[in-house]
């Protein structure tokens, strides 16, 4: 390796070599591994640089800061960019429990193992593996997306916690993002409503490189960004060279000035060399640079070629000096405010402490309500909605909204003191998404991340366009909540645009989200009771438009049995049943009549009700043999969705009612009656398991 002094002789100042090692990191790791995008972190390395030397108020001593400034790397494909100012700034590890090591979060050795298994550093950045990584992106649109979460969750914040001269949170949200950011729908529902609510503690970073993966940007995307955004309600400033810290510095100070809108500060830079006049082909379409053309790259820098994961002497220091030192400062100051705080607030500092680790406030689950028996029923999105506001009372930072459904989903928040958290009043709890169900689901992502509890409602027909943001709240590990109502073809006369079908298979498909379709009122409450204890699984909460009966515990099996997932609900006399009849949601009141009339001809029958898949493979086998033995194979399974699934417990002999095609616009009954979700299919159904066993 080329000493270190020769680096340094070339004249270069201190900013630049702190720049240059950013860019010949990156370059390094993507070589290294064969894979990657070099081109991003080589032109946005200024831009990286200056924002966290200058401006962004961090500790890299403590990345769990309550109020340190959030940092989203939204085109997640430059990684590398982020891993190399995790590095360089010293960003520490933080441990299962939350607590800051003195491990860094991404060590030399990490990067050197850019995009390997098992590492710290994959393609794109992953929240849960990688401390100093807020949130994990790669899916355009998502982490501006979540940025909006996390302003959201900024102002809520402020205006909850914070009081006359104790300014605990006041804290900025930067989001840096691409071309395909703002191409992607959801970044602009997120850039709209952002403007709408005049969140002015946000600031996205475009990267304006007139470079896509297919090739010049050109080809696909024309629009005037600028114009775009100051129709929205956008402030937006330009830098015209990206390599320009003067210019870039300048932009932020107007971030942080304007105190009435979000900002957008355009910044016009050049995949690859970062140079106005080079522009890299493999740089510019996510490839591995080349060995030759490394060398070319690090001699237009003035860098030792054959020089690899070099940090010369200085810039380690210069970092600590600038964001380090500033970091540490501020958020020795805040702690001094926040010991104040505590003496004088101490319910509010337990407050800040439990929403930080998803913990619950003790007494959380009281007046959660119960329901009587009641053969008419209710809806489930009715009880939900009750026992929603009951668990609501009792978790004050719990907050949401729906996607212009509130009404129909039951999701208002209705005791006294939530009001709507709208444009310069952020202290309301009731969130109003409007049509934007994308925007919905990456903001409440944000907002967990940010310690609320944070939930979105919608039709369960319109999961699928929240489906990337569900699936990052499953793979980041977030206990964010999705509440979906008109959960099947119960919809009725809407038809078969707005009745859901592969949903339910679709979701309960994906790995750490937990489905729940509970089957009455009191199995609702159950439900709730599993929603506010998760901490590192979003849920699912699939209810109905229609009433169902509320089942007599009294003469069937308890709700607490939902804690299990599935349990029995109704069983032969005896224990010993001949066929067992599953369902979950509208369909278990189905069972439980069918149950009663075979019961009445003389066959012994079980009603299993299994609202959530995912909990009962969490069983031992000792508990799920109980509840579905094994030489039982006479079963039925009951579900108004595709039976895509079930055959993992009604068996190769066992029967399935469900949706083998889309639905149809009719009255609920005539429709129940087409499908054969009838009393008398279920019974014939069970007659014929039970002859073929």
């Amino acid at each position: 390796m080329v000493a270190t002094e020769q680096v340094l002789a070339t004249g270069q100042q201190l900013d630049t070599l702190c720049i240059n090692t950013i860019r010949t990191l990156a370059i390094d790791a993507v070589q290294q591994a064969n894979s990657g995008h070099p081109g991003a972190p080589m032109a946005l390395a200024p831009v990286a640089y200056c924002l966290w030397q200058q401006f962004l108020r961090y500790d890299p001593a403590d990345p769990t800061w309550l109020n340190r400034d959030r940092f989203v790397l939204s085109n997640g494909h430059a990684s590398m960019l982020l891993y190399a100012m995790l590095h360089l700034a010293e960003v520490r590890q933080v441990d299962d429990k939350g607590h800051v090591t003195n491990e860094l979060s991404v060590p030399m050795e990490e990067i050197k193992r850019f995009r390997q298994l098992g590492s710290r550093t994959p393609g794109h950045p992953e929240s849960h593996i990688t401390s100093g990584v807020e949130t994990t992106t790669g899916p355009l649109g998502q982490g501006v997306g979540n940025s909006l979460g996390m302003a959201i969750a900024g102002k809520w914040q402020a205006a909850n916690f914070n009081r006359p001269g104790l300014e605990i949170f006041d804290f900025n949200v930067y989001a840096m993002c691409s071309d395909g950011d703002l191409m992607e729908g959801v970044g602009s529902e997120a850039a709209s409503l952002a403007a709408h609510l005049k969140l002015s503690n946000l600031c996205w970073i475009y990267d304006n490189n007139h470079i896509t993966l297919d090739g010049p940007a050109s080809w696909s995307f024309s629009e005037d960004v600028a114009t775009r955004f100051i129709g929205y309600g956008w402030n937006v400033t330009r830098v015209g060279d990206g390599n320009d810290l003067d210019m870039l510095a300048r932009a932020f100070e107007v971030f942080q000035k304007t105190t009435d809108r979000p900002t957008l500060i355009i910044v016009d830079t050049h995949i690859g060399y970062g140079s106005p006049h080079k522009q890299d082909t493999n740089a510019a379409h996510g490839e591995p640079l080349g060995e030759e053309e490394v060398k070319l790259v690090k001699r237009f820098y003035h860098w030792p070629e054959d020089a690899k994961f070099l940090v010369p002497d200085g810039v380690r220091e210069h970092f600590r000096e600038g964001i380090g030192m500033r970091g540490a400062e501020l958020h020795g100051k805040w702690s001094k405010t926040f010991a104040e705080y505590s003496q004088k607030y101490p319910e509010l500092a337990e407050q800040l402490s439990l929403m930080q680790h998803h913990e619950l406030p003790s007494g959380w689950d009281k007046n959660l309500p119960t329901f009587p028996a009641d053969a008419k029923g209710i809806a489930t999105r009715e009880s939900s909605g009750k026992v929603l506001n009951a668990v609501a009372q009792n978790i004050p930072w719990m907050i949401g909204g729906s996607a212009d459904l509130a009404t129909s989903n039951k999701t208002t928040l209705k005791f006294p003191g939530t009001g709507d958290f709208e444009a310069g009043s952020y202290g309301g709890r009731n969130l109003h998404f409007g049509v934007r169900e994308h925007a919905m689901g990456a903001s409440v992502n944000g907002m967990t991340i940010s310690g609320l509890r944070a939930f979105g409602a919608t039709f369960f027909n319109f999961s699928d366009y929240m489906r990337a943001s569900i699936r990052l709240a499953a793979l980041m590990q977030l206990p964010a909540l999705f509440i979906f109502t008109h959960d099947s073809i119960g919809v009725g006369e809407d038809g078969p645009t707005h009745q859901p079908i592969e949903q339910l298979a679709s979701l309960r498909a994906m790995p750490n989200l937990i489905v729940l379709r509970p089957g009455d009122a009191n199995e609702v409450t159950e439900a709730w009771r599993i929603i506010a204890k998760q901490q590192h699984s979003p849920v699912a909460l699939v209810l109905t438009r229609q009433n169902l009966p509320t089942l007599d515990r009294s003469k069937y099996a308890p709700a607490s049995g939902v804690a299990k997932g599935a349990y029995m609900l109704a069983d032969a006399e005896g224990g010993k049943p001949q066929v067992i009849l599953l369902g979950t949601g509208s369909e278990v009141s189905l069972c439980i009549d069918a149950y009663e009339k075979l019961k009445a001809d003389g066959i012994k029958a079980r009603v299993v009700s299994m609202p959530s898949w995912e909990i009962f493979e969490r069983q031992d086998a000792a508990y799920k043999e109980s509840v579905l033995p094994s030489d039982v194979t006479a079963r039925v399974s009951v579900e108004m969705a595709a039976t895509f699934g079930w055959e993992r417990y009604t068996g190769s002999k066992g029967r399935n009612i469900g949706m083998r095609r889309f639905g149809a616009s009719a009255p609920l009954k005539d429709l129940l009656k087409y499908f054969g979700f009838t009393v008398d299919k279920v019974v014939e159904e069970a007659r014929a398991a039970i002859a073929d066993k």
